[in-house]
């Protein structure tokens, strides 16, 4: 199992991408790092050289990329453009495929929901079609995508876990899997069992500690940790997990959430 760690939450840096933190966890011995797509797509060629030569000089890949779409583009309803799609796909698929990532996350809440009175059906059949035409331009770079369910506080769709496999077999691409957040999972009171219902979806998990969505530290912040990590090794779970999570003392923090990871994940 490898672990990483998301930029995108604790980004201070004017991209915004996340890259700033990338030499700290190198240090601290994380095994990649996990960007937001969106804000790379708003990098210059010349930012994005240099962003890609900082990442090869950290020794540490970007292994993942979550943040998928810019929230002003709008993937469900009457007045999606796909024309504006096809040309955002085209620059950040390619841009993740010079970087060498493995799996993009698909949550883009803003980018997703629904609006009021769009017949759901409608709107689910508009993102089959789009995930596909998305599974077509990563395969090129041997990219799978992760559907993330998000709370419906973020999202009006795909908010379950069950809804989010329902949509990869809907889909039906080899690369298009699962991934599961522990913290949305909890903020939609799932039960952590459902992750048995997963075998041979799972590509990638998010984890953060539920108060706060702050970074975990001891298996007894929460009693739900023991079972979610239990069903993971049920089903035989050996990709990555990153942590997604707000921080006021990084450093400190990144540092303990990984020992977390290593003794109770690994």
């Amino acid at each position: 199992m490898r672990f990483g760690c998301c930029g995108n939450m604790i980004a201070i840096e004017p991209d915004k991408t996340g890259i700033e933190i990338v030499e700290k966890i190198k240090e601290i011995g994380y095994d990649y790092i996990e960007l937001s797509l969106a804000h790379i797509s708003k990098l210059s060629e010349e930012e994005f050289e240099r962003l890609k030569a900082r990442l090869d000089a950290s020794g540490l890949r970007c292994e993942a990329c979550n943040n998928f779409f810019l929230p002003e583009i709008k993937l469900t309803g009457d007045y999606v453009d796909r024309k504006e799609i096809e040309k955002y796909l085209d620059l950040v698929i390619s841009r993740a495929g010079i970087l060498g990532v493995d799996v993009i996350v698909f949550g883009s809440g803003p980018a997703k929901m629904v609006p009021e009175g769009f017949p759901m059906e409608k709107a689910w059949q508009q993102l089959i079609e789009l995930t596909r035409r998305i599974s077509n331009l990563a395969s090129r770079y041997n990219i799978t995508i992760a559907i993330e369910p998000l709370r419906k506080e973020e999202c009006n769709i795909i908010n379950k876990t069950l809804e989010g496999l329902r949509m990869v077999k809907d889909v039906d691409r080899d690369n298009v899997k699962l991934l599961v957040d522990f913290y949305h999972l909890k903020s939609e009171g799932e039960d952590p069992s459902i992750i048995k219902e997963c075998k041979g979806y799972l590509k990638h998990v998010h984890f953060a500690r539920f108060e706060g969505r702050t970074f975990p530290r001891d298996i007894e912040e929460d009693e739900l940790y023991l079972p979610f990590i239990s069903n993971l090794k049920e089903i035989e779970y050996n990709e990555r997990v990153s942590i997604e999570a707000y921080s006021s003392d990084f450093y400190n923090d990144a540092y303990k959430s990984l020992q977390f990871l290593k003794r109770y994940f690994g």
